[in-house]
């Protein structure tokens, strides 16, 4: 008898295994485009707080975040672990930049849904087209078991993306910009993190008393309004088109500039045309970590701005034209 058992045991040891490395891919069916769409949702809708590592031209930086949204109005803290203790206070689109070594606060408004999060994709983009997504493994980030998604572009004009999004929430937990080398060119990484928690309003407010600081109010630094505009690029790269086009008056002079915004669904890249000036630079620049490049067409100064690879930017730069 004792053969039978140990057999059986055996036989049972086995299929115990096999359901631990099978379950959770036969009991979740999602698509990648699902896991998208719950990424989006929980980015908009999720009060969390933690610590979280960002990663950018080789250098490290920790930074504490809570983060709530409620009523239709997002309210975060992040605040700088090391250097000068920079705390960004974000109530809606007024965010107040509080800088304590320089004893001054900077006002200023932004319009993106998520500070940490502001160039993820959702699953409104053409994937086949320019891009592939798929389902790589599942993986642990901050003590919690995720789903990697890799999205691969077709060509070397545009950026690939890993992201790993939380099993429980959608909530990305860990993302990179990858180059077209392999290389992570960015990343985004919690080191712990507390989801669809209650946030205390004293975790949203500032940790300095400000009232002998100066103000400086940046918010709208320039004029802008919507226009249609002859610019155009003769050569723009497989999948991108123009989705806006603005005219901005800088604040600081009488200074017109034409803004139009590229996109292929992902990848973003702002083109800029004013009248040419003695000291406009040219050439291939970094600029908080988004390539650019400048160039002269006709009497115009041409700069193409965006998270894409340089070939990209110079590209669009250098074959914009006006009839």
């Amino acid at each position: 008898m004792r053969p039978r058992r140990k057999q059986s045991f055996a036989g049972l040891t086995l299929l115990v295994g096999l359901l631990a490395a099978f379950g959770t891919t036969l009991g979740d069916s999602r698509e990648p485009n699902d896991w998208l769409d719950r990424m989006t949702d929980a980015v908009k809708k999720t009060s969390y707080e933690g610590t979280v590592i960002r990663i950018r031209d080789g250098e490290a930086e920790a930074l504490k975040v809570a983060h709530t949204f409620a009523d239709g109005v997002i309210r975060e803290k992040i605040v700088a672990q090391e250097g000068n203790g920079l705390e960004i206070i974000r109530d809606g689109n007024k965010v107040h930049c509080i800088l304590p070594d320089r004893k001054s606060v900077l006002v200023e408004e932004w319009d993106d849904q998520s500070t940490l999060f502001s160039t993820l994709p959702s699953s409104n983009i053409r994937f086949g087209s320019e891009y592939d997504v798929s389902i790589v493994r599942e993986d642990r980030v901050a003590a919690r078991q995720t789903k990697l998604l890799a999205i691969r572009p077709h060509d070397a004009y545009r950026y690939g993306y890993r992201i790993w999004l939380d099993i429980e929430t959608g909530f990305p937990l860990q993302t990179q910009l990858i180059d077209t080398d392999g290389s992570a060119i960015e990343q985004i990484k919690f080191a712990e993190i507390a989801l669809n928690k209650e946030i205390r309003a004293s975790a949203l407010a500032p940790s300095y008393s400000t009232d002998t600081f100066s103000w400086v109010n940046q918010s709208n630094p320039h004029v802008t309004r919507s226009i249609d505009t002859e610019w155009f690029s003769e050569d723009l790269p497989q999948g991108f088109r123009a989705i806006s086009t603005h005219e901005e008056r800088m604040a600081d002079g009488e200074k017109y500039v034409t803004h139009i915004l590229y996109s292929d669904g992902l990848a973003n890249v702002s083109v800029f045309v004013a009248e040419l000036d003695d000291g406009d630079s040219l050439g291939k620049s970094n600029v908080a970590g988004s390539n650019a490049y400048s160039t002269v067409v006709g009497d115009h100064h041409v700069t193409a701005v965006g998270k894409v690879p340089t070939i990209t930017v110079e590209q669009i730069a250098t074959t914009m034209r006006h009839p």
